[in-house]
């Protein structure tokens, strides 16, 4: 999904000056899947039963949590999740001072506008207290 097609975008940074070097990867993984199971459960549910996401299975390497996992490397992850009402993208990138964490949506439907309300406070909540936590797990 290329960005400037996008109809929702949000964007979170974290210092990383003293924490562990990690890869983007590891810093969704710690986020999403190094969590209580039921709080992974509970946003799993929200995933695909409110917005209707198709999630992958949560035990393979190539998806975080069931997102898709379309390129990993040791400065960028892009994470996609579809519905038929919308296609939402995670893509952390890493450079020697932050980690940036950002999300696009693109409607593919008109529900995906009304979907997309109702799931955007919880994200701008749920992202940096996921990466809060894997902060100071990982400190």
């Amino acid at each position: 999904m290329d960005p400037a097609g996008t109809h929702f975008a949000s964007a979170f940074e974290l210092p990383t000056a003293g924490l562990p070097r990690l890869t983007p990867e590891q810093w969704a993984r710690a986020s999403f899947e190094d969590i209580p199971a039921v709080l992974r459960e509970l946003i799993r549910t929200g995933w695909a039963g409110v917005l209707g996401l198709r999630l992958g299975p949560r035990s393979s390497a190539r998806h975080v949590v069931g997102w898709r996992m379309l390129e990993s490397g040791p400065d960028r992850l892009d994470l996609e999740a579809r519905a038929p009402s919308l296609t939402v993208r995670n893509v952390l990138t890493l450079d020697h001072s932050r980690l940036l964490w950002a999300t696009y949506v693109r409607y593919e439907r008109r529900a995906g506008r009304a979907l997309w309300s109702l799931a955007a406070p919880v994200h701008h909540l749920a992202v940096p207290l996921l990466l809060g936590r894997a902060v100071r797990r990982a400190g």
